[in-house]
């Protein structure tokens, strides 16, 4: 029986979990406090579901771990500040963006990038947090301490936003889905929707990127690239080194989960292409309570991580599939009153993305 080690146990870690038990892998997620003692790591490989980590006593024993997949890859991505130099290096298309380290470099900012200014600190930040939209007259709200430890990029008009999921294998070999739309608000992915087919222009274009990027990392195991639609072509927005929320629809609308996609492609097993042969929607639940009415609807896949319940907190998703888009639509129709009232305007959204 193989075995992996999941350094974090969040949702997404419980989530491997879950896809190892059919495949006979016992997957162990971990916290970083953890003894040493406790893990089995020595006869594990390693894996992780966030890309940077305090130094504790595991954390350290994992770092000499010859088994520990993309070990030397996580720094690369967790720092935005790499990332992008990674992307410049490869030359593929992302907003043009500089390193800010004092304030007196405002001028040349919005000269150079344009009268909006996204800010992002180089390490930390997520679903929104760590990162401020800035106009000439409003720089003064960014906080000292950022200055050396953030990035700034151009503000882009773009038209939407896209994901890529795919994998890549221990002999180079890669396998993707089918590009997914996204929906954030406030920073934080509302809502999914994906086509077993997308426009072939824009899916060859982010295979090629996000080919370029796992060959030029020699990563191995799933990776997500996000980006923005504009009229000259996608843009590279940021990756995340690991399964990723805007995959999840894959557990229920693809003949082979995300989850499970990465547990092969670290282990050695056969990485065949996975099917998708209906559309499928997902739904992030955030700071919501559980309602078990959820489930009168036959469309409905409940997924719960049984975390405590916090405004802004991911709690749980909701996947939904068919081959037939008005049965799919009215499902979220079905979907609105059960839901708080702030979750309509993300279920319009995919109910016109499906048309």
């Amino acid at each position: 029986m193989k075995q992996v080690c999941v350094l974090g146990n969040g949702q997404l870690g419980r989530m491997l979990r879950q896809a190892g038990e059919p495949l006979g892998i016992t997957v162990w997620p971990v916290g970083l406090d953890d003894e040493p003692e406790s893990v089995p790591f020595q006869q594990s490989v390693i894996t992780a579901e966030i890309e940077r980590w305090p130094e504790t006593a595991l954390t350290r024993e994992l770092a000499r771990h010859n088994a520990f997949v993309n070990r030397d890859v996580f720094p690369i991505i967790a720092d935005r500040l790499t990332q992008k130099q990674l992307f410049d290096d490869l030359s593929l298309a992302t907003a043009p963006w500089q390193l800010l380290t004092e304030k007196s470099q405002w001028a040349g900012v919005f000269d150079t990038l344009g009268e909006l200014a996204i800010v992002k600190r180089r390490v930390g930040g997520y679903d929104g947090r760590g990162q401020w939209r800035l106009r000439a007259t409003e720089t003064d709200q960014l906080p000292d301490e950022c200055y050396g430890e953030c990035i700034v990029e151009q503000g882009i008009n773009f038209s939407g936003e896209v994901s890529l999921v795919g994998a890549r294998a221990h002999d180079g070999s890669t396998v993707f889905y089918p590009l997914t739309h996204n929906l954030h608000q406030d920073g934080i992915l509302r809502t999914s929707v994906a086509f077993p087919q997308a426009d072939a222009q824009q899916q060859a274009q982010a295979e090629s990127m996000l080919s370029a990027i796992m060959q030029e990392l020699g990563y191995v195991g799933v990776m997500a690239m996000e980006c923005f639609v504009t009229p000259e072509g996608l843009l590279i927005n940021e990756l995340a080194p690991r399964v990723h929320n805007s995959g999840h629809w894959t557990q229920n609308g693809a003949s082979i989960s995300q989850f499970e996609l990465h547990l092969r492609a670290i282990t050695g097993l056969p990485l065949p292409q996975p099917v998708v042969n209906s559309p499928s929607v997902m739904i992030n639940l955030i700071g919501t309570d559980l309602n078990d009415a959820w489930l009168s609807q036959p469309l409905v896949h409940l997924h719960w991580y049984d975390k405590e319940v916090r405004p802004g907190r991911k709690v749980g998703h909701l996947n939904l599939n068919d081959t037939d888009v008005a049965r799919l639509s009215a499902a979220l129709d079905a979907l609105v009153p059960l839901l708080p009232a702030e979750y309509a305007s993300g279920i319009a959204w995919a109910q016109s993305t499906l048309r």
